[in-house]
């Protein structure tokens, strides 16, 4: 009897692990990505359940700008998480996305498609969508 309560307890702790795994199938998007514009290059690591992604090089004065709260207009962006998509959620992971072109947040998420390719979207009222695919930097 025992033997059997140690088989399921430990079948149940597989499970509960493999859990978030399952939205990793398609490879660990851990790494620098192009953005699809080519005018930005964001580095993705781990956090929390998920992933967060923080601007790493970006083109033109690299400003924020468009920031609403004018205390930040004056920041570099390099250096600025971008991404929260630490909840993991069928394929993929969802969460927010800020965009400094502007300055606004949108609920996001981001699917691995492959080892060298991300789709990251950003939705306002989960209606209107804007998706982008990332490719990975070598």
């Amino acid at each position: 009897m025992t033997n059997r309560l140690a088989c399921a307890a430990l079948g149940s702790l597989i499970l509960a692990l493999a859990g978030p795994a399952s939205a990793q199938n398609a490879g660990d998007p851990t790494g620098l990505w192009l953005t699809e514009t080519g005018d930005s290059k964001v580095r993705i690591a781990r956090c929390g359940a998920g992933y967060c992604g923080t601007l790493a090089s970006v083109s033109g004065p690299g400003l924020d700008t468009q920031n609403p709260d004018a205390s930040l207009k004056g920041r570099k962006l390099v250096g600025v998480q971008i991404m929260n998509a630490n909840r993991p959620k069928g394929d993929g992971f969802e969460g927010t996305l800020y965009n400094p072109k502007d300055g606004k947040t949108y609920a996001g998420s981001m699917v691995p498609k492959g080892p060298n390719t991300v789709e990251v979207s950003g939705c306002v009222m989960s209606v209107f969508c804007k998706t982008q695919t990332w490719k990975r930097v070598n």
